[in-house]
């Protein structure tokens, strides 16, 4: 029996889930959140435990054999261990990883891989005390430096750490973060600024940054460098430097759109599907969770509206968005 294969009408595959379990976080990320904060979902509005096994159940049996579980901060929820236990008794689920800000690692590194849990990334956009504590609103960098060493102990199949490059505010470190690989076995991913869910869609540009400039701080250093495949078939190009234990990844959704080969969908904390992280378009799938068929008929509405890119791109104040942004801004939806 052939397996089951989620198509969009660009014939693109989708086998991989990101599911939100919170709205919720510790943390008011100044690319992530605007200043002022967010009004979180009552409780009552976020999947429950078991609903959130069901939403994932249902997708396996679509195909799915991939997820992601992310926020918000997912280990805010005082349920995420019986969560990540529940999914990894799916036998359809072949890989199952985390995004986390890291606060909570160092109590729940060895907990969460006991669970089940494959593979972490890790937000980390400065080594910098006074910087960290800026772009996050008040974070603490020792307790997430705490916790990437909990999560290295812990022997996650894969620790990656994820720095979102803002022109300005942390591109003087990317030097600083590319000589963390040489003695530390996790891989820096370098992540352009998206403009999600921002009133003004052409403020973005002040803040970006292309990634590209890796190279040349290689370069400068007289560090060799090579691609090399990694596990999964996301949107990094990754490479490794001579001599290094770990390696280095290149996320470039604004200078070079990987949307040809999106095989995403995204669930958010409330429930409902977004197939596009930039458009507006969602659908819920919280009251069709116990009838498959039903399910199955509005995943497939959703991918049949699924636009060929995210036009993030545009020169806005000149172009004409094909469709009208999300209303949500990235800590709602989970990345």
């Amino acid at each position: 029996m052939k397996p089951y294969r989620m198509t969009d009408m660009y014939q693109r595959t989708h086998d991989y889930l990101r599911l939100s379990v919170t709205d919720k976080c510790s943390l008011r990320c100044t690319y992530c959140m605007p200043e002022d904060g967010l009004a979180f979902f009552p409780d009552h509005c976020l999947l429950s435990t078991q609903e959130i096994i069901a939403m994932v159940d249902n997708f396996c049996q679509l195909g799915v054999d991939k997820v992601r579980l992310t926020g918000g901060e997912p280990l805010m929820r005082k349920d995420i261990l019986e969560i990540v236990e529940g999914i990894h008794q799916l036998s359809a689920v072949k890989d199952l990883s985390m995004t986390t800000n890291g606060l909570a690692l160092k109590r729940l590194a060895q907990p969460l891989r006991d669970a089940g849990l494959h593979r972490l990334n890790i937000s980390l956009d400065t080594f910098d005390q006074k910087r960290y504590r800026m772009v996050t609103r008040g974070g603490n960098l020792k307790q997430v430096l705490a916790g990437i060493e909990a999560a290295i102990a812990a022997n996650f199949d894969e620790i990656k750490l994820n720095v979102v490059v803002i022109q300005g505010q942390n591109d003087q470190e990317l030097r600083d973060f590319l000589s963390y690989t040489f003695e530390h076995d996790v891989t820096v991913r370098f992540i352009e600024y998206m403009p999600i869910g921002q009133a003004n869609q052409k403020k973005w540009q002040d803040a970006y940054k292309g990634v590209e400039r890796v190279f040349d701080i290689c370069h400068q250093e007289e560090w060799t460098y090579r691609a090399i495949e990694m596990k999964g078939n996301g949107p990094a190009k990754n490479f490794q430097m001579d001599g290094a234990k770990g390696r280095f990844g290149l996320i470039h959704p604004i200078s070079c759109q990987f949307c040809a080969a999106c095989n995403r969908l995204r669930v958010t904390a409330d429930g409902y599907l977004k197939a596009c992280l930039f458009w507006e378009d969602e659908i819920n799938l919280r009251p069709y969770l116990t009838d498959f068929q039903l399910f199955e008929n509005k995943v497939k509405e959703a991918l049949a509206r699924k636009p060929e890119n995210h036009e993030m791109a545009l020169d806005i104040e000149e172009s004409k968005l094909s469709e009208k942004p999300t209303w949500r801004h990235m800590s709602q939806i989970g990345g």
